[in-house]
């Protein structure tokens, strides 16, 4: 049999990784609440014609990156690739939108057929934020003090905020225009991917990575002189309600994002410590995108954030939390019995209380090691001298503290440990 293996880009997340998940997560529904927004949970598999009407057939993710199959009926169906759409879906399907605001999150894998490199994988974790039926630049400005807020409780201060307007539809499609003849005009210098998005999806040509495009999309028209007095409004307003927050932002006239569905405020938290995937967050609005989907018409915005690369971010200032604050060990297998309704007590008295057994067996010496390993602070020791005189001893595992003999009825009232103290 050859050696299993995890699917190539599809990563095993680890304890010590796992731990930043969920340090992550925990600060990011804390922050969230904050704001009032309320988890929701969704499918990881959606029908395929929901990306393709959402996504957009001419975007590299549907053309390139989804993980598309037919079950058993003859469907097609689709790994998410981004969790929006399924959002919208869901917010569709059970009336969540109609004549009502809905402030959403929501976490959880992602999946794209791209190259794995750092920060970039092929299942990966989103933390999506999304706000449905807010018009104004007011929602999308609170959503940008959101992340600005959640990056403090991190403790990341190194991030860039980037941010552009891609307008109206109308002014987009003016833009649109002056942007295919620009490109025309130098067709003989775009690259491969260039020339396929040309009169598909020209606005993605901005995006493009190839330093060799760089000097030629610096010269290009900038859709910021095609914008209606509307968009222009809006995104002055955002941009005003950024500097009285006193958040540093930097306008980037080529972000465009690389979904169908944005319009008007797009933008990327970046860092410089990832190399190439320098995107930590990233969001906008996407105000037709609910009506696209079979909804009434529903101004909408929302963001992503991805874990993995916060998870890298934070790798050195989050540490594995400890397994235990009690370790009881036991002097023979004649009294692990016991020792297993003690550690059960112990649990019922406090819930965060984290008591270990030592199941397996093993000497006083080997125990103690486990002990001190699982981070505990206190070790009860039940031996066959204590348990004649219902006793345990009690043992500081980080000081010096002498040792002491407690009754069972007193070792029940422990409720809190902290660095050695009961």
């Amino acid at each position: 049999m050859p050696k299993l293996q995890a699917v190539r880009g599809m990563n095993d997340i680890l304890p010590e990784q796992a731990a930043i998940f969920s340090h992550i997560e925990s600060t990011a529904k804390r922050i969230f609440a904050q704001y009032g927004y309320q988890q929701a949970i969704f499918p990881c598999v959606e029908k395929t014609e929901l990306f393709e009407h959402s996504v957009g057939q001419a975007t590299d993710i549907v053309e390139k990156e989804m993980y598309t199959f037919e079950d058993r009926n003859g469907e097609s169906l689709t790994l998410r690739p981004e969790g929006t759409a399924g959002c919208v879906r869901a917010g569709i399907e059970h009336g969540l939108f109609y004549n009502q605001t809905q402030r959403l999150w929501y976490s959880g894998p992602m999946f794209r057929h791209e190259r794995p490199q750092k920060g970039r994988y092929r299942q990966f974790y989103h933390i999506g934020v999304e706000a449905f039926g807010y018009a104004g630049p007011d929602i999308d400005a609170e959503m940008l003090f959101m992340s600005y807020r959640l990056f403090q409780a991190l403790g990341l201060t190194n991030l860039t905020l980037e941010i552009n307007t891609l307008g109206s539809s109308e002014s987009r499609e003016a833009y649109r225009k002056k942007l295919i003849g620009f490109f025309e005009q130098h067709a003989n210098k775009l690259d491969e991917d260039s020339t396929r998005r040309l009169k598909t999806n020209p606005l993605r040509i901005l995006d493009s990575k190839n330093p060799e495009m760089q000097s030629l999309i610096a010269g290009a028209p900038k859709l910021t002189d095609y914008l209606d007095k509307d968009s222009k409004a809006h995104y002055d307003t955002l941009k005003s309600y950024l500097r009285q927050a006193a958040i540093p932002f930097v306008e980037k006239p080529t972000l465009v994002r690389g979904l169908d569905y944005y319009c008007h405020t797009v933008y990327e938290w970046t860092t410089e410590h990832l190399g190439a995937q320098a995107t930590v967050l990233a969001g906008g609005r996407f105000d037709g995108l609910v009506k696209r989907l079979g909804g009434q018409d529903t101004p909408a915005c929302g963001f992503a954030l991805g874990v993995e690369r916060l998870s890298l971010l934070l790798e050195n200032q989050v540490k594995l939390p400890d397994q235990a604050d009690i370790y009881i060990v036991v002097q023979s297998d004649d009294l692990m019995e016991h020792a297993l309704i003690l550690a059960e007590k112990l649990r019922a008295r406090n819930s965060r209380l984290k008591v270990l057994t030592n199941c397996g067996g093993g000497s006083m010496k080997s125990q103690f090691k486990k002990a001190d390993k699982s981070g505990a602070d206190v070790a009860i020791i039940l031996g066959d001298e204590e348990f004649k005189h219902s006793e345990v001893t009690i043992k500081n595992l980080r000081d010096d503290t002498p040792q002491q003999r407690i009754s069972f009825e007193e070792a029940l009232k422990i409720t809190e440990v902290r660095r050695g103290k009961l």
